[in-house]
């Protein structure tokens, strides 16, 4: 415990701002994590509805089925089940636009986590170019005859640079695996959403053709 406080003790001010953007870009990663999983954004219950629905189906209790559930895929397929008596390009057109409006749950968050795995290193490298400033600044007043001031000097210098990284490691890496979870989860909603689009024009032309 003594030896972290050291540690933020000896890289300055730039360890504040380390601290804050380590705070945030975990919080970031535990919210992801919980509110990435699968059944969170494509709700089981919206899933029955879908399987379910056979055009006999009282339409008001499928759309208030979806209505109550939660999570993305709920509100696309509630679009679709309100624009079921438009055209074919219209339903397409309303799922598409309820779709864009959703992927924002998907994504929030990974922008902020995208740029604290930009600025750490980087806030980690100024924190060195200052303590190396330092250093030379001792070595201009005090000469070489002390090496034990040049080596405290550097090794305090580095602290920023290995804490920025620590910050940004794991900031990228959440970034990548969450991006493609959202995506991987905005495809499958599409395919799903597409497949029921497809089943409610075929249960309409079955119904006009008898």
């Amino acid at each position: 415990m003594f030896d972290t406080f050291e540690m933020i003790r000896q890289g300055g001010w730039t360890m504040v701002p380390l601290g804050i953007c380590s705070l945030l870009g975990l919080a970031i990663i535990i919210e992801r994590a919980i509110a990435l999983r699968r059944s969170a954004i494509i709700d089981p219950a919206v899933l029955r509805v879908v399987d379910q629905y056979s055009g006999t189906t009282a339409d008001d209790e499928a759309i208030l089925a979806c209505r109550k559930a939660r999570g993305p895929f709920a509100r696309i397929v509630e679009e679709i089940l309100k624009s079921r008596h438009l055209d074919h390009t219209q339903i397409i057109e309303g799922m598409h636009a309820t779709g864009r409006s959703q992927m924002t749950v998907l994504e929030r968050g990974l922008t902020l986590l995208e740029i604290i795995a930009g600025v750490s290193p980087l806030l980690g490298l100024l924190g060195t170019v200052l303590g190396m400033i330092a250093v030379f600044n001792a070595i201009t007043t005090q000469g070489l005859g002390n090496p034990q001031v040049l080596s405290d000097g550097i090794s305090k210098a580095l602290v920023t640079t290995v804490t920025g990284l620590c910050v940004a490691i794991p900031a990228v890496a959440g970034h990548s695996w969450f991006t493609r979870r959202a995506d991987d989860l905005a495809s499958e909603m599409q395919d799903r959403a597409t497949a029921f689009i497809a089943k409610l024009e075929g249960l309409q032309r079955r119904r006009l053709s008898r």
